[in-house]
């Protein structure tokens, strides 16, 4: 949330040395400049989040979606994963990675939650932001169109199984 309550923890976990990824009101929170972000954090706006971060309008935003998330990389000196149709994610070192994959159906409620919990669950493991990111982007868009193809609406839960398949295929477990 945005009220006093939100504006504190939020506070509190700006204030922790550890890898985190902000999303949904903390991304709002950090357009109004009420705490700064810290170092090693990934950030997930939509292209709306992105325009009030950038203070420009969601059209230009997606006029130069590119520009956009490089622009929030380096203002924030943070890795960023510029949600939507062909989700671009940015390091403020100049890289830039273009994920293709995903589904319409994917444009739910929760499922952007899931691809933030991916990156942190990712982040905790040891990996740099900026792999982290792509993984994860990797992993959520190639599990909504696995999961997308069934065609009926995503919900949030449906993911997770298909993630656990993608990686077991592409990493598996050794026993």
């Amino acid at each position: 949330g945005q009220a006093s309550w939100g504006r504190a923890l939020l506070s509190a976990a700006a204030n922790a040395t550890l890898p985190q990824v902000w999303d949904a009101d903390a991304l709002n929170l950090l357009a109004r400049d009420f705490v700064s972000l810290p170092k090693d954090c990934v950030i997930t706006p939509h292209p709306g989040e992105a325009a009030r971060l950038l203070g420009i309008s969601t059209a230009e935003v997606q006029a130069d979606r590119p520009a956009a998330a490089l622009a929030l990389s380096k203002k924030y000196t943070a890795v960023v994963v510029l949600k939507g149709a062909g989700s671009l994610i940015a390091h403020p070192d100049g890289r830039l990675a273009l994920c293709h994959q995903g589904h319409p159906a994917m444009a739910t409620a929760g499922l952007g939650d899931v691809l933030a919990g991916l990156i942190g669950a990712l982040l905790a493991q040891g990996m740099d932001g900026f792999d982290a990111a792509c993984l994860a982007v990797w992993l959520h868009a190639n599990a909504g169109l696995q999961q997308g193809k069934f065609g009926r609406g995503l919900a949030a839960s449906d993911l997770i199984p298909a993630i656990r398949q993608l990686l077991e295929e592409h990493a598996p477990c050794l026993k």
